[in-house]
Order: structure tokens, then sequence, then C-alpha cells
């Protein structure tokens, strides 16, 4: 199987987009994160959804865990408003890479590879040429499992099974 035919529809945000409402994208679709795009439509970055919840969570609660204990549940609801008036952009890590890019003609096999290399929870597949990289699609990493287990024939519809 090539990375063309494990290619889906994914949700993508620009870097200019909301933050708060690619949280909530996020957390409604339940996806492990989300491919950013630059200005000119083309794979810039991965936003993980850990890395949202990081833009969340005060910086002196981070340099100290302990902190958290200490702030009462009405100030922890609020958290979200750390998010009011910002893009993407502001919330990819200043050492966020570009995101994995497959070709088309990848193997499954090569899509894991890269998958693994680079430990990201989805990969774009995308073919480029002089004008640019044209997006096909996603693959995320549990639907790459869920192929390779199928194949296999260790795909159980029971968990424990």
């Amino acid at each position: 199987m090539r990375a063309r035919d494990l290619a889906v529809e994914y949700e993508s945000v620009s870097v200019d987009s909301d933050a708060l409402d690619a949280a909530r994208l996020m957390a409604e679709h339940k996806l492990p994160g989300l491919l950013v795009l630059d200005e000119r439509g083309e794979p810039k970055a991965i936003l993980p959804a850990s890395q949202m919840i990081k833009v969340l969570v005060p910086a002196y609660v981070i340099e100290d865990p302990a902190l958290a204990a200490v702030v009462d549940e009405q100030h922890a609801d609020r958290l979200c408003q750390a998010l009011a008036g910002r893009r993407v952009g502001d919330c990819l890590s200043k050492t966020a890479a570009p995101p994995p890019i497959a070709d088309p003609d990848d193997t499954a096999l090569e899509v894991a590879a890269l998958m693994a290399q680079v430990r990201s929870p989805l990969v774009a597949v995308a073919t480029k040429d002089k004008a640019g990289t044209h997006l096909l699609g996603v693959i995320t990493a549990s639907h790459l499992l869920h192929e390779l287990l199928g194949k296999t024939g260790t795909l159980s519809s029971t968990p424990g099974a």
C-alpha cells in the first residue's frame, strides 16, 4: 500500500488561525495534533495537542509542578483564556521542525519509518514541484497502525482479545 492510498482528509489550520478555535477543533475531534499550513497553503508544522496544553499552563507551574496543587479550580477553569487573541503561529514551539512529508509513492513501511524517525503523530502526503508543495492528505499514526495490523491479521475487534 502506498502513501497516496493511506492519505485521508485531515483538519488543518493556518499560522494565522485563531488559537482558541484550533484548540476547540482538537478537542471536539479528539485529534492528536493539527497540520499547520503557511500563507501559501503549504505544510509548515505539526501542532501537537500537548503543545497547545503547554500554552495553557502558566510558566511558573511548568517550572515547578508542585504549584499546580495550589491553583484553585476557579483559576484552573480560566486556563483557556491564555489562548484569547492568539494565533496558531504564536503557539508553535520556537524549535518546531517542518512537518514530515511523505511522497505519494512511499510505501507504508517508508511512512512508518518517517513517522518513527521524527516521532510525529501524523505525516503529510504531498507532491512537490516548482510551484510548491501540494497537500494530498494526511496519515495519522493510529490510521497507519490500523492498516498495518489489518494486513497482518492481528487486528482484533475486542480489546484484550
